[in-house]
């Protein structure tokens, strides 16, 4: 029987990492995010489950642990308040980009869903961000990959 057990992360609605080991560590515990201002949580917001923070092991330090918000609950499947703000903001963004018609925003929007999730459509939705992107100038492209990137899976990322 293993003795490994997961902490409790505890991360503002905007996604900022407060503590990733709010049980081990109970004094690094905020009410509020001190980069934002909003409000911190520790438990999926749909189905009540902590949110996974560090894995600890006994007997097992590392220290170049980087901890990265998850971007879905791993309970019920549903993204984090941080994921969805972030996907609405790039849709929003999207729909100021006079340069990409009608088709080509909505199929830019629909890329998002697909490059936030590891599926096997998300190396389309990865093409097709990169190709639509070329024609929306760098600044802007910039814009849109800072939206994404943090709540991307790891296929798209690559």
């Amino acid at each position: 029987m293993s003795d490994s057990w997961y902490d409790t992360a505890q991360i503002c609605i905007n996604g900022h990492v407060i503590t990733s080991m709010s049980v081990s560590s109970p004094q690094s515990r905020q009410k509020f995010c001190d980069k934002c201002g909003a409000k911190t949580i520790t438990r999926c917001q749909n189905c009540d489950v902590f949110i996974r923070g560090e894995y600890h092991v006994p007997g097992f330090i590392d220290v170049s642990s980087h901890f990265t918000p998850p971007s879905f609950c791993h309970n019920c499947g549903k993204p984090y308040p941080w994921t969805e703000t972030k996907l609405r903001a790039a849709k929003e963004l999207t729909d100021l980009l006079e340069e990409l018609s009608p088709a080509e925003r909505k199929t830019l929007k629909k890329s998002f869903d697909d490059i936030i999730k590891d599926t096997p459509q998300t190396k389309v939705a990865a093409t097709k961000f990169k190709q639509i992107a070329a024609k929306i100038g760098k600044a802007a492209a910039e814009q849109l990959r800072e939206l994404i990137v943090d709540i991307a899976s790891e296929t798209a990322k690559k």
